[in-house]
């Protein structure tokens, strides 16, 4: 089967990933880099592509700094607060002072924001604002299209592969992929490259299987590409073993943040407890964190898990109760507050409320099943994985700094929303943000470094070979057997995907095993994780689409093994409710209030894992 063509691209900065981080970044770099060539490269269409696609029911990060809601200070200690006490406090600083702009900068765009009669932003929580959603993201993509132009915008294509300097491994040099609708290669050279793809979902085996497979909480888009890309060419990594368990309406998926800070529900138990209150003790388990206002996320997960644990359930968000005293038995009030539940899934999780329609659920009348979903590994939401990367000069300590904000460890490579790690809590405001941020910083980088990489003809042939091979693969041996997914010669990405979900949901602490692991665990499903990275030179590709599929695998395996790789080395059960070691059940500041970072080298196929300190800025 022959190659198909190849188109080589030269640019500036080449970011990869349309969500939100990389409209950010595109507009931004428009602005400070008008006479640099700026790229895009997306392997959707930039206005549905990402984790908000499907819509959002709120602003889950802003300051409020006009209204004198919150200060950045106040964010640092909240979000060091939430991950048990670990996260990069430069970081979350940064994004802190700046996201304000960024909504408004999106209300001026036309993102309707409830507001109060005054005119003042509603507010559902400390860091919450409602919006009418649905289309948030055709309306941050609109401006970057405009910045980018028609010419610098390369739509369906799957960036499989970073290239680095033929002279300078530790350099970037732009990266290859292929349409997904035509058969063409794509060699982007660039100078600088932001990474702004998504973080993890479908590494663990999801709760929802069978006729309900493809339904998962966080975006189906979101296949680990950030991780996938950066690993394999030695970039720095930290917090991988961090994962985010949500608090979930059952089988929908449909988030419950609303719920709690807006309409102020609480979930029961079978016997009608709210676990918030009977399980209060174990919370001294897990100081200081344990009586930090708000209760850490992880350790509500962990209240309710020991009720689950103990066979209490099923969990119930008790939503007639909260929509009752809302109403206050006013009729009129009860139509507005029943509008707003039916439009908080509407806006960004459809599914939920084809749940709800489906089993005769009428929130006003019924409670609804909330469960622990499995986990995901992101750098945005609620997890803080990603690439440990250089923070801004005028916040950080020489430990976090070498040069440019928002670069990784390889020279030139930016990263933003799911790819920065020890950062999380940004959510779309907070990535778009951190896209702006990581763009300025690449075209200063520019400034100093305008030179353009070298990348020879070698290193290109090499990656589409490798790229193109499930396609060779299946062509090959189709013959050998009558049915095309049984075959001795090759593996289908499907099955792949199920085999990679197994491993992560029976060995690294899945729903199957109450999400419960130990060192004995880790190590054989690393040996089996190993095997399956090797296995996946075989896999076999009918198409384009099952092509992409293949390479959207290929990340989540190296998501999965880097995953269970950091769980192993940190002996210590840092955020119970999202992981348990059984054989460091406590939590250990003392020895691990510390960064877990990685690097791999490809060269000798070796993972090195090593602590970097913790350091107070703010709290």
């Amino acid at each position: 089967m022959a190659l198909p063509i190849t188109e080589t691209v030269e640019c500036d900065i080449l970011i990869i990933g349309g969500g939100m981080s990389g409209c950010g970044a595109a507009f931004e770099a428009n602005y400070w880099g008008r006479n640099l060539r700026v790229v895009m490269v997306e392997k959707a269409a930039i206005e549905r592509s990402g984790a908000t696609g499907e819509g959002l029911s709120a602003i889950n990060c802003y300051m409020g700094q006009r209204y004198g809601w919150n200060t950045p200070e106040d964010f640092v200690k909240y979000v060091v607060n939430d991950m048990m006490g670990l996260a990069r406090e430069d970081l979350v600083y940064d994004v802190g002072r700046h996201v304000d702009s960024s909504v408004h900068l999106l209300e001026e765009w036309g993102l309707p924001i409830w507001k109060k009669e005054n005119g003042e932003y509603e507010r559902i929580g400390r860091w919450q604002i409602p919006i009418h959603g649905e289309s948030i993201k055709p309306i941050a993509a609109e401006p970057a299209r405009k910045a980018l132009g028609p010419e610098n915008l390369y739509e369906r294509v799957s960036v499989t592969h970073l290239l680095t300097d033929d002279d300078d491994p530790g350099k970037i040099a732009g990266a290859i992929g292929f349409g997904v609708r035509e058969n063409k290669f794509y060699v982007f050279k660039a100078k600088t490259v932001i990474i702004a793809c998504g973080g993890a979902s479908n590494v663990f085996r999801p709760r929802s299987v069978n006729e309900g497979m493809g339904r998962t909480w966080y975006s189906v888009f979101a296949t680990g590409a950030a991780y996938g890309l950066m690993i394999p060419i030695g970039t720095e990594m930290t917090q991988m073993e961090h994962r985010f368990v949500p608090t979930r309406f059952k089988d929908g998926y449909g988030p419950v943040g609303m719920w709690f800070q807006y309409f102020h529900a609480r979930i029961t138990n079978s016997l009608g407890e709210d676990y918030t209150i009977t399980r209060a003790d174990e919370l001294k388990k897990y100081e200081p964190y344990g009586s930090a206002i708000p209760t850490p996320t992880p350790l509500r997960n962990h209240q309710m898990f020991m009720d689950i644990r103990d066979g209490l359930g099923p969990m119930y968000m008790r939503t007639e109760e909260a929509m009752a005293k809302l109403a206050e038995g006013d009729p009129a009030k009860m139509d507005k507050v029943r509008n707003e539940a039916w439009e908080d899934f509407l806006d960004m999780t459809i599914s939920q409320a084809l749940t709800w329609a489906a089993q005769n659920i009428a929130p006003e009348e019924t409670p609804s099943e909330v469960v622990l979903a499995e986990p995901y590994i992101m750098g945005s939401h609620s997890g803080e994985a990603g690439a440990w990367v250089s923070g801004p000069e005028d916040l950080s300590p020489p430990e976090y700094f070498w040069g440019y904000n928002k670069m990784t460890t390889v020279r030139g490579l930016f990263a933003a929303g799911d790819g920065v790690g020890a950062a999380p809590h940004k959510f779309s405001s907070g990535s778009f943000t951190e896209g702006r941020l990581a763009a300025k910083a690449a075209v200063n980088y520019l400034a100093d470094h305008p030179a353009a990489p070298v990348v020879g003809d070698a290193q290109v042939n090499r990656l589409q070979e490798t790229i193109w091979a499930p396609l060779e693969t299946f062509d090959r041996y189709k013959g050998v057997s009558t049915a095309e997914e049984i075959n001795p010669h090759y593996f289908t990405p499907r099955q792949a995907l199920f085999r990679l979900q197994k491993i992560m949901d029976e060995y690294a602490g899945g729903t199957s095993t109450w999400y419960t692991t130990n060192g004995p665990t880790l190590e054989r499903g690393i040996q089996l994780m190993e095997t399956l990275r090797e296995d996946l030179a075989h896999l076999g590709a009918r198409n384009l689409h099952e092509l992409m599929r293949c390479w959207e695998v290929v990340d989540r395996a190296w998501v999965g093994e880097s995953h269970m790789r950091h769980l192993l080395y940190r002996k210590e059960t840092r955020w119970p409710g999202y992981y348990y070691r059984s054989d460091y059940p406590d939590l250990d500041d003392a020895n691990w209030r510390v960064f877990v970072n990685s690097r791999f080298d490809a060269e000798s196929g070796r993972w090195d894992l090593f602590t970097k300190p913790y350091i107070r800025i703010c709290t």
